[in-house]
């Protein structure tokens, strides 16, 4: 019989990607009973009742058909209006606005229609999982900076300009930052801005977590100067402010140009996004503003009860100023992120993420999200204590 050369099944960067950390950890936590997760990046409340009567509704009226590809220009309009209230920058909802299944979909959108094979993005990290691979789907070369815990975990202009090179396409930001719950302040990133400015740059800013800040006024990118606007995409959605992530609804913007290379792998990917989450988030546009303060009261109350507990158990933790995660240093028990985590969750039923799922700079660190009970974290923290005094 002749023999048959072996063939690649897959393609060398799907076969090539890492599997992610995160759902790697939790297929164990899985198997488990009286676990306390502190791992998800997932909102424990239900997505408030009017924004549910709205897709409820949607659904009775037999809103159950595609929508335009960019999707409903009510919501469209709506976001416009949104981040011109909000922050004061101005996009027009017909060509620079699009609906999409949440902020995953708008990354790939966006790298996939600016990225020719080999370009570099610049991605600061730690990071969410997600950045990286979406680059290296897309064709690009993900170009990691890692952050210190000397600048709080936000980035260093300085540090962007040392990355550039001849093939530098893209940077990259997302504050408030997944996993360290980092924000950065206006002056570094008119500091990116110049640098993207100075080398002709495209700027992707994910801003998922705009809402959720703790005596910080976010900083809305393109809301900077219109130079910056027109070289800037700008990511949000709907997911983390509004209790919405199993509804996949999220959004883009960007100038006209840029918009119609997303709107095109739109067209032909996704077609449109689900149309009874864009009812549902049309209303929570129009009504879900108080609901948005209470959540935020909440996560604020939760992140100073494991800011504080986790100090108190010597695992040192700078104070996050957005987003709902802590990223506690745990250099004190004598373990590695991933056997602190490990051993953690075994020892004593309490779930976070090693550091190191997040990219460079996330060892010797793990991930630790308030997006659960005010109850659940003293327990968690009491747990915790316990295992501090073992290996502490």
């Amino acid at each position: 019989m002749q023999e048959t050369k072996e063939v690649q099944r897959l393609s060398k960067r799907v076969a090539g990607l890492k599997p992610s950390g995160i759902r790697k950890f939790f297929d164990i936590v899985a198997t488990m009973k009286d676990v306390i997760s502190l791992g998800i990046g997932e909102p424990d409340f239900t997505t408030p009742k009017p924004i549910l009567d709205a897709g409820i509704r949607s659904l009775q009226n037999g809103e159950t058909h595609y929508t335009s590809n960019a999707g409903k220009l009510e919501l469209r309009e709506g976001v416009a209006e949104n981040l011109q209230k909000l922050y004061g920058v101005k996009y027009d909802p017909v060509h620079e606005v699009i609906a999409t299944v949440g902020v995953s979909e708008a990354l790939y959108l966006t790298f996939t229609a600016v990225l020719e094979p080999g370009d570099e993005v610049i991605i600061p990290t730690p990071c969410f999982v997600a950045y990286q691979a979406e680059v290296i789907l897309a064709g690009g070369v993900p170009v990691e900076i890692p952050g210190r815990i000397e600048n709080n975990f936000t980035i260093d202009p300085d540090d962007i300009r040392k990355a550039i090179t001849p093939r530098t396409k893209v940077i990259f930001i997302g504050y408030p930052s997944n996993p360290t719950g980092a924000v950065a302040p206006r002056e570094v990133m008119l500091e990116i801005g110049r640098i993207a400015e100075q080398h002709n740059l495209i700027v992707v800013s994910d801003e998922i977590y705009d809402r959720l800040v703790y005596g910080f006024e976010h900083v809305c990118f393109p809301a900077l100067d219109e130079g910056l606007r027109q070289r800037t995409v700008l990511l949000g959605g709907f997911s983390k402010d509004y209790a919405m992530t199993g509804w996949r609804i999220g959004y883009a913007c960007a100038p006209e140009d840029l918009m119609k290379g997303l709107l095109r792998v739109h067209q032909y990917t996704i077609m449109s996004a689900p149309t009874t989450a864009q009812d549902a988030a049309i209303e929570a546009l129009k009504t879900g503003e108080s609901y948005v303060q209470e959540m935020v009261t909440e996560y604020d109350r939760r992140r100073k009860l494991l800011v504080n507990g986790l100090n108190r158990l010597g695992l040192s933790t700078f104070e996050p100023k957005g987003a709902f995660y802590t990223f506690p240093n745990i250099k004190a028990s004598g373990m590695d992120d991933e056997t602190f985590a490990e051993a953690l969750l075994k020892e004593e039923g309490v779930a976070v993420v090693p550091g190191n799922a997040f990219g460079p700079g996330g060892d010797g660190y793990v991930r630790a999200c308030y997006a659960t009970s005010y109850e659940k974290i003293e327990e968690a923290l009491r747990r915790m204590e316990r295992f501090m005094s073992r290996h502490g």
